[in-house]
């Protein structure tokens, strides 16, 4: 009788699992793929839509996203990654992601990639100002870096925090190479997030692009891509500035996590986004895909003259990655 029981038992727990929904099976884990950041939400349902596999939003930014990695170094939990390149390139000296050489890997230009695919550029963006028109109160669209410490503008601007956000720190090295520094000294920019500080500025970890929609955030130092999405996708009253005094444009890279726990799906998300109809859809969110020839010429239309984008110059990146962390001390020590 135990004997049969014991049959019963092991028939329904089969029966049981083999109910379950075969998730691992038919998943993916991105850490830092927030939907609403360079439609990372329409570039998942493209995903589950033409791959069948489901990979959830995750809203980590950057920082959050190698810390995370570092500390399930032993336990892999996702199986790939985004992030700002220097993140990427600090990745992999970590020994958290592995050698992964996606579609059109050939293509993607010397600079944008580690030669071994640890990490590779999917898409750049350009820093500047995300303006809500209508939440100024009136005042005029600013032009410039300078204009940002202007009484007019006291809690109106925003920036992610530099010391963990990725597109905090672009905007603080455009920053900081615009009032004269360097990467070898980030005085000048130390200086000028100290003026703003007076200014009140609002400071979030995560992507803000609700918040400016809202009129919340008036004023947000953030990319290119962001602001147009909102004009062109939401019809909102906003304008993109590149600043008077220059800018950097960055990319972000993607890499496949060590011993991740669903490796084939991690190498098809990055097959796909990096095939022709995913970079397709960078271009369609205003994003300028890695691969030129995914640009569209209606896509191009849409963004700032090329006049405009001249005013954004080359960044080493790899040495960006190394003074990252001595600029993220000073900047807490001496800013927040």
């Amino acid at each position: 009788m135990r004997f049969k029981q014991l049959v019963m038992g092991v028939s329904l727990a089969v029966a049981a699992t083999a109910a379950q929904p075969a998730f691992a099976d038919e998943a993916a884990i991105c850490y830092n793929c927030p939907p609403e950041w360079a439609d990372w939400g329409g570039q998942l349902k493209n995903i589950s839509k033409d791959l069948g596999i489901d990979v959830p939003q995750d809203n980590k930014n950057s920082g959050q996203t190698l810390s995370q990695l570092l500390a399930e170094k032993e336990n892999p939990v996702a199986d790939v990654a985004y992030y700002g390149v220097s993140f990427g390139i600090k990745a992999n000296e970590a020994g958290v992601v592995q050698n992964y050489k996606p579609t059109n890997f050939d293509a993607i230009p010397d600079g944008l990639k580690d030669p071994n695919g640890a990490w590779f550029a999917i898409h750049s963006g350009t820093i500047g100002l995300f303006v809500n028109v209508d939440a100024l109160d009136g005042a005029p669209v600013p032009q410039s870096w300078n204009d940002l410490l202007k009484p007019e503008y006291k809690g109106m601007v925003g920036y992610l925090d530099p010391s963990s956000a990725f597109v905090g720190y672009a905007g603080a090295v455009a920053i900081n190479r615009a009032m004269g520094g360097s990467l070898d000294d980030f005085t000048p920019g130390i200086e000028f997030f100290k003026k703003l500080k007076e200014n009140d500025p609002i400071v979030p970890k995560q992507t803000a692009y609700a918040r400016v929609l809202s009129g919340e955030i008036p004023i947000l130092l953030d990319y290119d891509f962001n602001a147009y999405r909102a004009k062109y996708k939401d019809s909102a009253n906003v304008e993109f500035v590149i600043p008077s005094e220059g800018t950097v444009t960055v990319p972000y890279v993607m890499s496949l996590v060590a011993n991740n726990p669903h490796g084939e799906n991690g190498k098809k998300v990055l097959d796909y986004v990096m095939s022709e109809k995913g970079q397709s859809h960078w271009a369609n969110a205003f994003l300028r895909p890695v691969i030129p020839s995914a640009m569209s010429p209606e896509a191009a239309s849409k963004f700032l003259p090329e006049a405009d984008y001249a005013r954004s110059q080359p960044v080493d990146y790899a040495k960006m990655a190394t003074v990252q962390t001595g600029f993220s001390d000073r900047y807490l020590a001496e800013v927040r």
